[in-house]
């Protein structure tokens, strides 16, 4: 499935009212306000920051405290000087349950049913694939939500091939009304990763349920920016990156939920060796281990997996309900700031207003220039240059990711205070690109920002 190049359907909402200075110090003083009254006020000092305005933690989590010393101990002790012995005196052989059993609680789950390791893509393959192997013989075909991000579409496309099953895209409110008994599964986004809109987890899962296929639900834009609920919900299978909200770091391993009944008949499309029951009897014949840890494959990145376990730490004491309370306010504030600071008629919101429907992102789509040419990507380029980062997708979204662990009331109504003035300056016939913001449109949407 290849990323539309048009602006997402959804809500429209028009943005930009009075002269930029207008309520400039009201907002100011009520950011100060609000980041003083909390929750979540001092979290921040967990994270390595800067006067930087970062806003694209949902393409990349910001940088824990806590793991530059670990990952010295990790290189210097662990690996420096117990070598080999650490797989045993370190605990690194048990770190993908370990860690796994930590993400956990951020997903709704409970123990024995999150595994740790490899990208997003693979355990996306073993999640479709899997889910395949345990349908009714009778299935043709599997639904894969229109709005995925693209490797999504790409994998499940491809393992549906390799099992003869064809690939029907739909979009994710019309799931219960196109499953039929020859569905084996779906393959939803919790959250879009273009509009921010969030889909309803229980309502798809439980129409899935009633026609017999399986649920498999992707979290990467909603794991540790708002309460999953896998347990409560019934999802059978769950894949999710850990670099984005949950802060692991650039290319951080993934996870895999596999829901407790369900493990005995899971058949995993890689059977690798640390998946085994017997791991070190060397045997020429596959037998699966018990649980979750069937979703191993091969020998865990020791280095990304002990980060990310050190970068879990910046959870402790932290409720995922006070994540989404903090979430809500940034974005219901930044959404004010921008419509009183932008010109009218140049962005317009399309994540949805409805708290019920949002994740932690805004979506604005930016108007074209008056030659018809998209200019979102010189937008974000110099929003860039003045220290506020976002990401931006073609041809016109400008997104913005709150994490409200370290993303501060000051953070959002700053970002939206130079987007007007950005905005207001390409209305008057200002250049608004500096000449070192040529390459940032493709820092700020990097390769892999999304999923992987």
């Amino acid at each position: 499935m290849s990323e539309s190049r048009e602006t997402p359907q959804g809500p429209q909402t028009p943005l930009g009212s009075g002269p930029l200075d207008a309520g400039a110090p009201a907002l100011a003083g009520r950011a100060a306000e609000l980041d003083a009254a909390g929750p979540l006020t001092t979290t921040r000092d967990r994270f390595v920051l800067d006067d930087t305005v970062y806003l694209d933690g949902n393409s990349l989590g910001a940088l824990p405290r806590s793991v530059p010393g670990r990952i010295a101990e990790v290189i210097g002790h662990e690996w420096g000087e117990l070598r080999i012995r650490s797989w045993t005196e370190a605990g690194w052989w048990t770190a993908p349950e370990r860690i796994g059993e930590k993400i956990a609680p951020l997903i709704g789950a409970a123990p024995g049913q999150v595994v740790v390791g490899d990208s997003t893509s693979v355990n996306v393959f073993k999640a479709v694939i899997g889910g395949i192997r345990m349908a009714g013989k009778g299935c043709t075909e599997i639904l894969v939500d229109a709005t995925t991000f693209p490797t999504d579409g790409y994998v499940a496309r491809s393992a549906a091939r390799m099992a003869g099953l064809a690939v029907r895209p739909v979009e994710p409110a019309r799931i219960a009304d196109e499953v039929t008994e020859r569905t084996a599964l779906a393959l939803v986004n919790h959250v879009d990763y273009r509009t921010g809109e969030l889909n309803d987890m229980a309502q798809i899962t439980s129409a899935l349920h009633s026609a017999g296929a399986l649920a498999v639900w992707d979290l990467c834009h909603s794991a540790g920016a708002l309460p999953v609920a896998l347990d409560a919900c019934g999802v059978d299978l769950a894949v999710g990156c850990t670099y984005k909200y949950l802060n692991g770091g650039p290319g951080s391993p993934a996870y895999l939920y596999l829901r407790e009944s369900l493990q005995e008949r899971f058949e995993s499309p890689l059977p690798g060796w640390n998946s085994h029951a017997d791991p070190f009897g060397m045997e020429a014949s596959y037998a699966p281990a018990e649980g979750a840890l069937r979703g191993r494959v091969g020998t865990p990145d020791i280095l990304s997996m002990l980060a990310l376990e050190a970068a879990l730490e910046a959870w402790e004491g932290v409720s995922i309900e006070e994540v989404r309370t903090k979430s809500l306010a940034l974005t219901d504030f930044f959404l004010e700031c921008v419509a009183a600071y932008a010109p009218p008629g140049r962005v317009r919101s399309v994540t949805p207003t409805e708290h019920r429907r949002r994740g932690s992102q805004i979506s604005l789509a930016c108007a074209p220039g008056p030659d018809g040419a998209p200019v979102a990507g010189e937008v974000m380029a110099e929003l860039i240059r003045r220290k506020v980062v976002g990401d931006y997708r073609p041809p016109d979204l400008l997104r913005f990711g709150f994490t409200p662990l370290y993303t501060t009331f000051a953070d959002a109504e700053r970002a939206a205070r130079v987007l007007g003035e950005i905005l207001r300056e390409r209305a008057d016939g200002e250049p608004a690109a500096g000449p070192e913001a040529g390459s940032a449109p493709d820092e700020g949407s990097a390769a892999g920002g999304d999923a992987g």
